[in-house]
């Protein structure tokens, strides 16, 4: 239903791959929850971003007035940098073991 092959979804589920902000958003989507929700299934919500750096608040507000495939581009890029550092972190972790 989110147009996730089901290994893929597999993977995500035994903690082998992590989600992407866009399959979350759909599966958040398709339960009628938000991404918080999600992510703090089992917790209370999290607290109001703040930004202490004027340039990043800046370019936030930015972003936001891209059109929507920009921004979802921006995210996606994103979301890539941030999957990237956490995979180079994991084997990092584990290759030390």
């Amino acid at each position: 239903m989110i147009g996730m092959h089901r290994s893929n979804y597999s993977k995500i589920e035994n903690g082998q791959r992590e989600i992407s902000v866009e399959a979350l958003t759909k599966i958040a989507r398709l339960f009628n929850l938000t991404v918080d929700q999600i992510i703090n299934f089992e917790g209370g919500m999290p607290k109001d971003v703040t930004f202490e750096d004027k340039a990043t608040l800046e370019q936030v507000q930015l972003i936001q007035q891209l059109e929507p495939e920009e921004r979802n581009m921006v995210y996606k890029m994103i979301d890539t940098f941030l999957t990237k550092k956490k995979f180079r972190e994991f084997v990092q972790e584990n290759m030390a073991k």
